[in-house]
């Protein structure tokens, strides 16, 4: 579940009397200050007026941007995958952008400066390949001992295909086999993040002792097809779904021994397909949710603030700020329109400026945000009467094991639950476990994680 996304690039609206393919037609650069790391942020704006953001030093390109507008000299758009937007005022003759990036009701600053202008003439320049972190120590090399095949797979959503890997060990069969479910944003068949490749990592070692395993692109991503910006948790479920069912009339495949393994949001939505399909025979849970979207991303908020050094009391006054939103948001999560209004509300008592509220408020009108803010996983995960292993970090700032361990010991006894204290929410081994780290950290899952995985799963 990182703060940033991958996705792909997505068409911007433009909106305003004047079009910004002329005045912010180019390559813009700025750096934002997040858990102590300073990052640089890129905004890519074409000269017909399509626009990207790149996360360079957290391996992330092509980050999608709408809404992009120039009015009044202020200049506006939303980031619809990162549920966060920007706002600045254009200065120093068209060639600074002073503003804050705002996401989940967190306002960061901004100076994005243009380091290369473009006339509407011109085509659309690439910008300079960002090196990602080779320092990957984990990545699986061939010759492999199993053998690998892609695979597409159809789901019964009409415009939804998706690709994938499935990796089978040597031998006939019928193997076991697990379908691995990635966290929130697009990802990759790989979970690729930061140069680290953590389903490739799982999937070989599950294949080594005898497990197929299904990998998949997500829907929009890679080779898969589909609609994202419409998208729900519980429609990624349709697809893993339809990915289960896929796995599930191979011929090589034991079909009473298939489980799920989700990292993150996949641990929202893998008791969702075990709820609507009764072969799925076991979960492993990777940091996966057990309160609601509401409660996580307010203690989420929490741990990130003063985990970044901001003032206690500061950050107390930010998340009780946050709290209210999440509220907001959950009561009015049906209609989008109500959740703006009611968020605007809470911004308004707030005392936050206008400008400020009108880049907040219309990120809620995507509905994967409402959905996950609304959703309470513990109906799903009481439903579940198979065996369940339950992974979390003890430094995870994301999806905190101090809140979600006990929770989901308390609805769900039978599952085991393992805290492995030093780890981060991508199950590394971590300082802080601040998402600055991820990048830095050469380990890409922790050995004492990817054990107890494989041992769970082989013992099943």
């Amino acid at each position: 579940m990182p703060i940033l996304s991958l996705t792909v690039a997505a068409a911007v609206s433009i909106a305003g009397a004047q079009t910004p393919a002329g005045e912010l037609a180019g390559r813009w650069e700025g750096r934002i200050n997040a858990g102590g790391q300073s990052l640089r942020v890129v905004l890519n704006v074409d000269a017909v007026g399509g626009a990207t953001m790149d996360s360079p030093d957290q391996g992330v390109n092509g980050l999608g941007v709408s809404g992009l507008s120039l009015q009044g000299g202020v200049v506006r758009f939303s980031i619809p995958a990162a549920n966060g937007g920007y706002e600045g005022t254009l200065t120093d003759g068209g060639r600074t952008l002073n503003g804050a990036l705002t996401q989940g009701g967190i306002s960061i600053p901004l100076v994005l400066t243009r380091t290369m202008e473009l006339t509407p003439s011109a085509p659309p320049a690439e910008a300079t390949p960002q090196p990602v972190a080779d320092n990957r120590p984990q990545t699986p090399q061939a010759p492999f001992p199993y053998r690998s095949e892609d695979v597409t797979i159809p789901t019964p959503t009409p415009g939804v295909q998706l690709a994938g890997t499935l990796t089978v060990p040597e031998g006939s069969g019928p193997f076991p086999a697990v379908l691995l479910i990635t966290g929130s944003g697009q990802q990759d068949r790989d979970e690729t993040v930061f140069g680290h490749k953590p389903f490739l990592v799982l999937a070989d070692a599950l294949s080594r002792r005898g497990v197929a395993v299904l990998r998949v692109d997500d829907r929009g991503m890679g080779g898969s097809t589909g609609p994202v910006v419409t998208a729900t948790s519980a429609d990624f479920a349709v697809d893993a779904g339809a990915s289960f069912a896929f796995l599930s009339a191979r011929p090589e495949i034991a079909h009473d021994r298939i489980g799920l393994i989700g990292h993150s949001e996949g641990g929202t939505i893998a008791p969702l397909v075990a709820q609507a399909d009764p072969r799925v025979a076991f979960i492993v849970l990777i940091a996966g949710p057990a309160v609601s979207g509401e409660a996580l991303l307010v203690e989420q908020s929490r741990r990130i603030q003063l985990g970044s050094g901001i003032d206690p009391a500061v950050a107390e006054s930010n998340v009780a700020t946050q709290a209210r939103i999440m509220h907001a948001v959950a009561e009015n999560a049906g209609s989008a329109e109500a959740a703006i209004a009611a968020v605007d509300a809470v911004l308004t008592g707030a005392g936050m400026p206008e400008a400020q509220r009108q880049a907040i408020a219309p990120q809620f009108a995507s509905p994967w945000p409402r959905w996950f803010i609304a959703h309470d996983p513990r109906a799903s995960l009481a439903a579940l009467h198979i065996p369940v292993l339950a992974l979390y970090g003890g430094k995870d700032v994301q999806v905190p094991a101090d809140q979600n361990a006990p929770a989901l010991r308390a609805i769900l006894p039978s599952a085991e639950v393992v805290v492995l204290p030093n780890l981060n929410h991508l199950m590394q081994p971590a300082e802080t476990g601040m998402t600055s780290e991820y990048a830095t950290i050469p380990t890409t899952i922790d050995p004492s994680a990817l054990s107890a995985i494989v041992d769970w799963v082989a013992a099943r």
